[in-house]
């Protein structure tokens, strides 16, 4: 039997699981399958309860849904409008030279290992950016081995169990984290009204988790995924990159022009300054939501802001090195990246279809609201109820990637039970994390997996598209070693009572 009997074509494999999603939801509304929800009023901090059904997807309803609502969800999927503008970015810095020249100048006397340890820091933690850097990191990772004569799907693969392994290991305050806090204090002032929280809270257990991370998956990289991928070989033949005078000449003026784009853009979102600030949202009172709020400027435009700041590195580069010469070479740097896409639109718009689909089910919110529940009636403490946290994170990420909404659900009921055990609501919050941090890399229904699908079949080593199974059979290693650290790292603080961050905060 061939390989191409073996496995589904990935674009397949999405409608597969659309249809099975179709087909469960069905059974599972005919079953009358429902569970209790659990709110809390942020004002009284009185609880209310909502029956949470399944919605038949495999009706007259759901049909109506799937063909009025597809093309609304593909055009507002994340991942499809932030690739796109991202890649014209890419385009002239590629097609330029600046990406070869930079990486050949930045890597070239660095150890495989140093090389491979920066990426993965990077991408843990690159939650700063957000979702943003799922479409940032994964191709540059990329062009980083390629370049460096080693296999694309090393860096891709690496990358990815970066930013999924690392997506709550946020040391560095960000936006998500400001509405998980909010939640959390809401939830802990129902034990006690008084109860504060700081942005600060859990620094120390985060930046120990990203740093041991860093190492271990580096190591997984190199000593496990490394050797059986091998080398890549690639249609195009490559070209020594030697930095001439032009080379350099062009380094300096795209680090001229990027550094004074970068320099206004932060002078803009520091406020206090003379004629500062105009990029925030002033009507908030955390910085971190003045920055990345709905309102913010700053937010709203960070895609463009980034792609420009990419398309200044690859213009000035291509000018000093005079690779590019014209306007006409500059318009076509633009599409550079966008050359052979239509395989990558297919392909997120059949994952979009799925995770639209999947998330009006109702599935995923019925399963972590039970699971919330069995937080509360199991009566464990302790040991036990960290584990069983953790577990159920892990759990609730498989179905529900997204952090806020997962925590909606578990935290009027966790972090409750928590207190009661003599845990604190930080500590509680960073159990989450750690949980969901396990599983991330291992879920099609995480909206950014398709981004990482799509760039390990644009480096296939042959003719052959990547399965879906085979490219979380890359991640599984990652998910296992990640979680052992990270339950032990939990164990360890807990036992030993270690602050896990400033103002004091410990476990208990």
């Amino acid at each position: 039997m061939t390989k191409k009997n073996k496995y589904f074509h990935p674009v397949m494999a999405f409608l597969i699981l659309t249809g099975i999603t179709m087909i469960i939801s069905g059974i599972l509304s005919l079953l009358d399958i429902s569970t209790t929800l659990y709110k809390i009023n942020s004002t009284t901090l009185e609880y209310s309860t909502e029956l949470v059904k399944i919605n038949n997807m495999f009706s007259l309803s759901g049909m109506k849904y799937i063909f009025s609502e597809t093309v609304s969800n593909f055009v507002n999927f994340a991942p499809f409008s932030s690739l796109i503008i991202i890649l014209i970015g890419f385009g002239v810095m590629e097609s330029s030279g600046f990406l070869k020249a930079a990486i050949t100048f930045l890597t070239k006397k660095m150890k495989k290992n140093t090389v491979t340890f920066i990426i993965i820091f990077l991408s843990i933690i690159g939650s700063v950016m957000g979702d943003l850097a799922y479409v940032i990191l994964l191709p540059l990772s990329a062009l980083i081995f390629k370049y460096g004569k080693r296999n694309p799907w090393i860096g891709i693969i690496a990358s990815f169990a970066g930013l999924t392994c690392g997506q709550g290991l946020s040391f560095i305050f960000t936006s998500v984290d400001s509405s998980l806090l909010s939640m959390s204090l809401t939830a802990a002032r129902v034990i006690d009204i008084g109860y504060r929280m700081a942005s600060i809270s859990g620094v120390f257990i985060m930046a120990a988790a990203v740093v041991i991370l860093s190492i271990l998956l580096t190591n997984i990289t190199e000593k496990e995924l490394a050797p059986k991928l091998g080398k890549y070989e690639s249609e195009e033949e490559e070209v020594e990159t030697t930095l001439g005078k032009k080379e350099v000449r062009g380094l300096v003026f795209s680090l001229l022009a990027s550094g004074a784009y970068v320099l206004f853009f932060l002078y803009n979102i520091i406020p206090g300054l003379p004629f500062s600030g105009a990029l925030l949202d002033n009507s908030q009172i955390l910085y971190i939501d003045k920055l990345f709020s709905y309102n913010s400027f700053f937010s709203n435009g960070f895609v463009f802001v980034v792609t420009m700041f990419f398309i200044i590195l690859g213009l000035f580069y291509g000018l000093g090195a005079r690779t590019i010469e014209s306007p006409k070479d500059f318009v076509n740097s633009l599409g550079y990246a966008l050359d052979g896409i239509g395989n990558t639109i297919v392909l997120i718009f059949v994952a979009s279809l799925f995770i639209s689909v999947f998330k009006n089910s109702n599935i995923g919110s019925v399963i972590v609201a039970f699971l919330a529940n069995l937080i509360r009636e199991v009566g464990f403490s302790g040991i036990p109820l960290i584990i069983l946290l953790i577990l159920v994170s892990m759990i609730s990420t498989l179905v529900m990637p997204t952090s806020i909404s997962k925590w909606a659900i578990l935290s009027p009921i966790a972090i409750p039970v928590f207190m009661n055990a003599g845990i604190t609501p930080e500590f509680t919050q960073v159990i989450f994390r750690f949980g969901e941090s396990i599983t991330m890399g291992l879920t099609p229904l995480m909206a950014y997996f398709v981004i990482y699908l799509a760039m390990l079949n644009k480096y296939k080593p042959n003719k052959e598209n990547l399965s879906v199974t085979e490219s979380i059979k890359h991640q599984a290693p990652f998910a296992l070693v990640t979680g052992i650290a990270l339950i032990i790292i939990i164990i360890l603080w807990y036992v030993i009572g270690l602050p896990i961050g400033f103002n004091g905060v410990t476990v208990l």
